[in-house]
C-alpha cells in the first residue's frame, strides 16, 4: 500500500483532475494493493503459524503433530522436511520409550538391591528387592536415605555413607549373619551427580562354592577308597576261604573284623557319595501323608501340622533331608518324647520345624555345624547337616540353626512354595 501510494504521487500532481476524483482514485488504488497484499501474505502467515505451532510441540516434547500443506513452493518443501523430522523423532522417542521400559523391567527383575540418590542423598530409583530390603510398604521414591539406615545395623550405614566398596555381614539375630557385596557407581543425570548402590545377597554364593570345593575333596576322597577296597575285599574272601579251612578261630575274628570295617567304609564312601553326586531336584507337589508314614517307619516323633500345608518340592531329597534332621534329633541327648517335626505356611513360604529336647549347641560347634566333615558324635561323618543345607539351597530355600529357649535345638527349613 505504501509503494502504491508513492506510485501515485506523481501522478496525481500532474494529473488536472479534481480534488474529489484524486481521492477517490488515491483509496480505490489503496483498498486495491491491500487486497492483494492481504491475499497473498495470508497463505504465508498461515504456513508461519503452522510451522510456530509444530515448533512449540517440539520443544514440548511432543512430536504427534504434522502439517499440511500442498503447496510446491518453499514453503512446501519446508512443510516436507517439518513432517519428515516429526515421523523421524517420533519414532526415536518410542524407541527410547520401550528401551526405558525393558531397563525398568529388568532392574525390577534384579535379585541385588538398587538404590540410586541425588547429592542430597534423596532417592530416585529402587526396585523391589530394595523395598523388600528396608521393609517398606511402599515406593521408597523421595524418600531420604538416612531414616532407612537408621533401621539397619551399622554395618549397612557405614558402608553406603562411607561409599566403602566390597564384602561385609549384617547380623540376623538369633539366624547367624549374612554376607552382602556393596558395588558403588557415580555418574551426571540431568547435570546433576548421583550415586548408584548395588548391594548383592553373597550367603548363598559363598555357600555355593564352598560347598563345591567340598564335592571336589569328597571326589577325590571317595575316588581312591573305591580303587583299594576293591582289591581288599577280594582279598578278604579269600582270606575268610583259608582261615576256614585251617581252623584257626583268631583268623576267622581277625578276617570278621576287617569285613565290618570294610563295610563302615563302604558306607562312608557311599554316604559322600550322596552329597557329592545330589542331582538336581524335581519339582512335584508334596503328599505330606505318604513322607509321614515313611519317617514313622524310622524314628518316632510328634507331628505338629494345623492345616493342610501346600509344597512342591522333590520329595525323595525332602523325605532324605527330614530323616537326617530326626536322627541327629534322637542323637541329641534328650528323650524320644521331645522329638518333633512342626510344618506350617504362611502367603507365600513353607516352614519345617525339627524340635529337640537334647542340651543344644554351643556357640563353636554351631558355627561349624554346616561344614562338611565336621562332627562331634564319635562315629559320625559329618555330613547329616551339610546334606541338610545342600537340599535346602537346591530349593532355594533357607536353613537356620538356633537353641531353644530351656533346652533343645531348633533346625528351621523356609521353603517357597513355588
Amino acid at each position: 500500500m505504501a509503494s502504491t501510494a508513492m506510485g501515485l504521487a506523481p501522478l496525481l500532481y500532474y494529473a488536472e483532475f479534481s480534488i474529489e476524483v484524486k481521492l477517490a482514485v488515491v483509496c480505490a488504488s489503496l483498498l486495491l494493493s491491500g487486497s492483494c497484499g492481504y491475499a497473498v501474505s495470508a497463505q504465508v502467515y498461515k504456513h508461519l503459524q503452522a510451522l510456530n505451532v509444530g515448533l512449540l510441540n517440539f520443544k514440548d516434547g511432543e512430536y504427534s503433530s504434522t502439517i499440511a500443506c500442498d503447496s510446491n513452493d518453499e514453503f512446501g518443501r519446508l512443510c516436507t522436511l517439518f513432517n519428515e523430522t516429526a515421523d523421524t523423532l517420533r519414532k526415536e522417542k518410542q524407541w527410547l520409550h520401550q528401551r526405558e521400559l525393558m531397563l525398568d523391567k529388568v532392574l525390577q527383575s534384579s535379585p541385588d538391591v538398587l538404590l540410586l540418590v541425588n547429592d542430597d542423598n534423596r532417592i530416585v530409583f529402587s526396585n523391589y528387592q530394595a523395598q523388600r530390603f528396608f521393609c517398606a510398604t511402599h515406593r521408597l521414591e523421595g524418600s531420604l536415605l538416612d531414616p532407612l539406615l537408621s533401621a539397619k545395623p551399622r554395618a549397612l550405614s557405614d558402608m553406603l555413607l562411607k561409599n566403602k566398596e566390597g564384602l561385609f555381614t549384617l547380623p540376623l539375630g538369633d539366624q547367624g549373619v549374612e554376607t552382602w557385596h556393596l558395588a558403588i557407581g557415580t555418574f551426571l543425570l540431568n547435570n546433576q551427580p548421583h550415586k548408584l548402590f548395588i548391594l548383592k545377597h553373597m550367603t548363598r554364593e559363598l555357600n555355593r562354592q564352598e560347598v563345591s570345593v567340598w564335592k571336589k575333596v569328597i571326589r577325590v576322597i571317595s575316588h581312591e577308597l573305591n580303587n583299594s577296597l576293591g582289591p581288599i575285599s577280594s582279598l578278604l574272601h579269600s582270606g575268610k576261604i583259608v582261615g576256614k579251612q585251617n581252623g584257626d578261630p583268631r583268623l576267622v575274628r581277625v578276617f570278621h573284623t576287617i569285613e565290618e570295617r570294610i563295610d563302615h567304609l563302604n558306607q562312608f564312601v557311599q554316604g559322600y557319595g550322596k552329597f557329592a553326586k545330589l542331582p538336581p531336584p524335581t519339582f512335584a507337589p508334596i503328599v505330606w501323608q505318604d513322607i509321614i508314614a515313611q519317617l514313622r517307619q524310622q524314628y518316632t516323633f510328634e507331628l505338629v501340622m494345623p492345616e493342610p500345608v501346600a509344597l512342591i518340592a522333590d520329595a525323595v531329597q525332602l523325605e532324605q533331608l527330614l530323616i537326617n534332621l530326626l536322627k541327629n534329633a534322637h542323637e541329641s541327648g534328650g528323650e524320644a518324647k521331645d522329638v518333633a517335626l512342626v510344618v506350617t505356611q504362611n502367603t507365600d513360604q513353607v516352614v519345617i520345624e525339627v524340635l529337640d529336647g537334647g542340651k543344644g549347641m554351643s556357640e563353636s560347634v554351631m558355627a561349624n555345624a554346616l561344614v562338611p566333615f565336621y562332627s562331634t558324635k564319635p562315629t559320625g561323618t559329618g555330613l547329616g547337616l551339610a546334606l541338610c543345607r545342600e537340599i535346602t539351597d537346591a530349593h532355594q530355600g533357607h536353613l537356620m540353626i538356633q537353641n531353644r529357649k530351656g533346652k533343645g535345638l531348633c533346625v528351621r527349613i523356609v521353603l517357597d512354595k513355588k
